[in-house]
């Protein structure tokens, strides 16, 4: 599993012209599940999400975690994150998980997250998104286990 972590000020997400989630100060959190991911990886996904510290301190260091400052994540599936770009100039997907093993995962992902006591709002899975974010910093960091 391969999450993009943003840190922003704000994000939502639109599916055609409905708003579906909007958070504030947190994450954005762009989650892809490979077709040889193994569920058990997502418990400590979920905990070292809620607990990296990439948010400022009183001294501008990043010392603070998402859990610190009682941020809310916006989590997003987005199979493309498993692109093979190596051959040709189309990226071939084929290591991304098949949709119902990967919005099974997703939704364990997210509900992993809210037990680490963090605020989840979500997208909806398979659906075509618009994604809007202030990122803040920017600070983007790629975990995957």
């Amino acid at each position: 599993m391969k999450l993009v972590i943003q840190r922003v000020k704000s994000a939502s997400v639109r599916v055609g012209d409905r708003l579906i989630a909007e958070t504030g100060v947190g994450f954005l959190i762009l989650a892809g599940v490979g077709r040889d991911d193994d569920s058990s990886v997502i418990p400590w996904l979920a905990r070292k999400t809620a607990e990296l510290r990439i948010f400022e301190d009183e001294n501008g260091k990043m010392n603070r975690s998402l859990q610190d400052i009682k941020g809310e994540a916006l989590v997003v599936s987005q199979f493309t994150l498993l692109a093979d770009c190596q051959k040709g100039r189309r990226p071939s997907f084929t290591d991304a998980a098949l949709p119902d093993k990967a919005e099974n995962f997703y939704e364990t992902f997210a509900s992993e997250l809210a037990n680490q006591g963090i605020t989840v709002k979500k997208g909806i899975f398979g659906a075509y998104m618009q994604v809007n974010l202030i990122n803040d910093g920017p600070v983007t960091v790629i975990l995957e286990k």
